[in-house]
């Protein structure tokens, strides 16, 4: 872990927001603070670690301390990877604010099992709720369904459309193009989506340390066709900014959408940005 590049002006920023819909606060990689008009407030994914160099290094600012984040009703965790479920990044959040973990069953274990968070923050094992596909649940003024995500280097993945009265945001985790996707953009009008996007690049293994020709995240045709099954008014793409040799340019998405209905527009965005519903 280490300090905020930041200091404390993100958390402030989100809890001084009065949004008259829904507030969006990029974190980089693949994080998202949501604040609705009402003050409900959720984190998606927020992740402040440093990774595991050399293997992955971060290349983005901290953009702050999980100690300085005073209101939150709920993180949800898309999987179980360390940058989507990480303790020291999530775990003090919900020990100062009373928030819920939200997320499937091998998100959890990463908390309950792996992390032990009840051991090491101030957390309970109430704190911690398992949703599946399928599950609709609530949390103050928004309404979350859990739908699929295919991601195949995770173990159980899923995506998460946060429905508002002032419009619909979904959010994939990591997630490449899937068939349910069609299905999904039928039965909800998206307004804003949130779609990992990457490049290939070589990245050292795990047991050797030797560069390994890796692809984590979806690359611009596959973004563009997930985007375009989705039917998302706005697709705001993630991820591209975070590990060295897996970084990439999303401005060329633009040559890639430019045919399709959908998505109408693209919203590119950088860490610390604000867009809103």
């Amino acid at each position: 872990m280490s300090t905020s590049d930041w200091g404390d002006w993100l958390p402030r920023a989100v809890s001084e927001a009065t949004p008259d819909t829904v507030a969006v606060w990029y974190l980089g990689c693949n994080g998202f603070f949501l604040k609705g008009s009402e003050g409900t407030t959720l984190a998606i994914d927020p992740y402040v670690g440093l990774g595991d160099p050399p293997r992955t290094v971060r290349m983005i600012p901290v953009p702050f301390d999980p100690d300085d984040v005073a209101e939150m009703d709920a993180v949800l965790a898309t999987h179980e990877h360390t940058d989507h479920v990480h303790g020291p990044s999530q775990a003090p959040i919900l020990a100062n604010t009373g928030a819920t973990l939200y997320g499937p069953d091998d998100a959890l274990a990463v908390a309950r099992e792996t992390e032990a968070w009840t051991e090491h923050w101030d957390v309970t094992d109430d704190q911690f709720s398992e949703v599946t596909e399928g599950d609709t649940f609530e949390v103050g003024e928004f309404t979350v369904s859990v739908e699929p995500s295919y991601d195949p280097d995770s173990t159980h993945p899923v995506s998460y459309v946060i429905e508002h009265p002032g419009g619909t945001s979904f959010h994939g985790g990591d997630t490449k193009p899937a068939e349910e996707f069609v299905d999904v953009g039928e039965r909800y009008d998206i307004d804003l989506g949130v779609l990992a996007f990457g490049a290939e690049g070589n990245i050292p293994d795990k047991e050797t340390g030797e560069p390994v020709h890796t692809k984590w995240y979806a690359d611009e045709n596959e973004l563009a066709r997930a985007a375009k099954d989705l039917r998302l008014t706005r697709c705001l793409p993630s991820h591209w900014d975070m590990w060295k040799g897996m970084t990439a340019d999303p401005t060329v998405l633009h040559h890639h959408t430019a045919s399709f209905a959908y998505p109408e527009q693209l919203e590119i965005v950088e860490i610390g940005d604000r867009v809103d519903l």
